[in-house]
């Protein structure tokens, strides 16, 4: 696999439960585990598929990414990332959430081709319930 380019975008499904956990110290503080799998629709990741989970620790409105990554496979090859940090946090709309929106840098822990070992910039934002769209770039 080739490195990203700016404009691979990744539509990703949650699946499973992810309810928060409470902490139990003060209200809105959550652990949350989300699992999700992705297919690229544009770029260098066009038609590969990225399963992935994702585990973080909300604070209200604001979380900070504690443990992600997961692994893209395509037909030329796969890679396996992991986050090196990120943070999300809730777009709200009249008082209520409607969805979220994260961003970071991962590193390309094990790749097949020409992604070992790069640092990749991501940002996610809600597309509908259960659904967001993944961006990877260098």
């Amino acid at each position: 696999m080739h490195p990203p380019t700016p404009s691979d975008a990744n539509e990703c499904n949650v699946y499973g439960i992810q309810a928060p956990e409470p902490i139990g110290d003060r209200s809105g503080h959550n652990l949350v585990t989300t699992q999700f799998s992705c297919f690229g629709v544009e770029g260098i990741l066009k038609n590969a598929v990225y399963s992935a989970v994702n585990v973080s620790e909300w604070d209200g409105a604001k979380a900070t990414q504690l443990q992600a990554g997961g692994t893209h496979r395509a037909g030329g090859g796969l890679a396996v990332t992991q986050m090196l940090q990120g943070t999300q946090s809730m777009i709200m709309k009249d008082g209520s959430p409607v969805g979220g929106e994260s961003s970071g840098t991962a590193i390309v822990k094990f790749a097949s081709g020409s992604l070992a070992g790069k640092t990749l910039k991501f940002t996610t934002k809600t597309t509908g319930a259960g659904r967001f769209v993944l961006e990877f770039a260098d």
